[in-house]
């Protein structure tokens, strides 16, 4: 092994960590660069939701039934307690239910 090899990963984790940054940086630099229309205002008001949507519906049609039921009993909790701790944890049991009942 020489001494080069040592520090490869090094390397790439400040590589990586880098272009994170720039990716970031770039994302406010570009937006402080586009005028802020109302088309534009509700494009980004609208964002978080398909980003939601995009993450929880393949989830859904890969993990059947009980995962509906788990998102399901996750969003009425956050809906009625709003606690993340309480409402992972009543997913993980309603998915565990589930599929302990075969769905």
């Amino acid at each position: 092994m020489t001494a080069t090899e040592g520090y490869a990963p090094v390397v790439a984790i400040f590589a990586m960590a880098g272009a994170t940054y720039l990716v970031r940086v770039a994302g406010f630099w570009l937006m402080a660069h586009v005028p802020m229309t109302r088309r534009v205002r509700h494009t980004l008001e609208a964002l978080p939701g398909a980003i939601l949507a995009a993450t929880v519906v393949p989830l859904v049609a890969r993990g059947g039934a009980s995962a509906g039921l788990a998102i399901a009993v996750v969003v009425v909790s956050m809906i009625l307690r709003r606690n993340e701790f309480l409402a992972v944890f009543l997913g993980m049991a309603a998915a565990a239910a589930a599929r302990a009942a075969g769905l």
